[in-house]
């Protein structure tokens, strides 16, 4: 009497049926989320690879469960999260390439920058974006560096060494938000603040504009949600400036304080290609150092071609360094 009760399997695990079709339908639509409430639609879309993470958990209930019904629904997300991601899982490199770059957040706070500057100029690289410099070690960097990268420029906590010769370097003015201050603490936070640059690299191939850009840091708090405001306006003027920029090669690189599939970096990503998704093997999350969640640090293009994208080892910084090689 018992086993003739029992449910048959498309009405077992109705519930496990459901939250499979709910987690498929968000990563769908995770475009229409709205950002109206606490900027919920960016921060799904910062995290969105890792909802992946509800498949072999659903999978392993709808098999405990013999449910016919959510082994069906589960087929939704499994397809969702493979056009989305499944991409990124094999290894798109290729060997050779004509310019090798570096970025890395070097960490403010970081206790041996002589030691990243060693590791640094043992890169092998063409050229170095380092962000997050501060006045303590900026003097360590450029001794450590000089050797190997002759050319080099800082514009406030921004800088970019190079083996190649530097031209037309200026400030990318972000919109930082410095509050009601006084002249002198205006100009100490607008040196501070200073975190984006535009720079002419001189190539055998010919001139290649190439900026490194700090964007502002984002927080979750109860209250605001997902704050992004900072970064979202540096974002947009680094949108600006890169469609104004008239030369054809373009290169960005620098720690973001976003993941390219955040609607924030929509007019960016309509400009520029990341190397780690058209060359690199899988998702090349770079932060944090430890346990590394996101992909924050970016190497965009534009008029060249990306060979080969990959994430360096740890250097003691909270991110890690990512690389490309880059062919004209």
């Amino acid at each position: 009497m018992r086993a003739a009760s029992r449910p048959g399997p498309w009405k077992r695990g109705l519930l496990l049926a459901v939250l499979a079709l709910l987690v498929g339908l968000l990563m769908l639509l995770h475009a229409k989320i709205p950002n109206r409430i606490g900027n919920l639609g960016s921060l799904v879309e910062t995290f969105l690879p890792w909802f992946g993470l509800f498949i072999p958990v659903l999978s392993a209930g709808a098999l405990r469960r013999r449910s016919a019904s959510a082994v069906v629904a589960l087929l939704l997300p499994v397809m969702v999260w493979l056009n989305l991601f499944g991409g990124l899982l094999g290894d798109k490199s290729r060997p050779g390439g004509d310019l090798m770059v570096i970025s890395h957040n070097v960490d403010t706070g970081h206790p041996d920058p002589v030691a990243v500057a060693r590791d640094l100029a043992g890169s092998g690289a063409d050229m170095l974006a380092l962000v997050e410099l501060s006045a303590q070690t900026l003097g360590t960097f450029e001794k450590g560096l000089a050797e190997a990268y002759p050319y080099h420029t800082v514009q406030g906590t921004v800088g970019l060494w190079s083996r190649l010769p530097l031209s037309d370097t200026r400030q990318v003015d972000l919109k930082m938000d410095y509050g009601p201050l006084s002249d002198t603490q205006s100009a100490a936070m607008r040196m501070t603040y200073n975190r984006a640059l535009r720079t002419t690299v001189a190539t055998d191939q010919g001139p290649l504009a190439v900026y490194v850009a700090h964007l502002g840091s984002v927080r979750v708090n109860p209250r605001a949600g997902f704050w992004t405001a900072q970064r979202n306006r540096g974002a947009q003027a680094l949108a600006e400036a890169i469609a104004a920029e008239q030369n054809e090669r373009v290169m960005l690189l620098g720690d973001l304080n976003g993941t390219m599939d955040d609607r924030a970096f929509a007019d960016l990503t309509s400009q520029l290609r990341s190397a780690q998704v058209v060359a690199g093997d899988g998702f090349g999350f770079s932060w944090p150092a430890k346990f590394p969640m996101v992909r924050i640090d970016q190497i965009l293009v534009r008029g060249v071609e990306p060979l080969s994208s990959w994430v360096l080892p740890a250097t003691g910084s909270d991110h890690l360094p990512v690389a490309a090689e880059i062919s004209w």
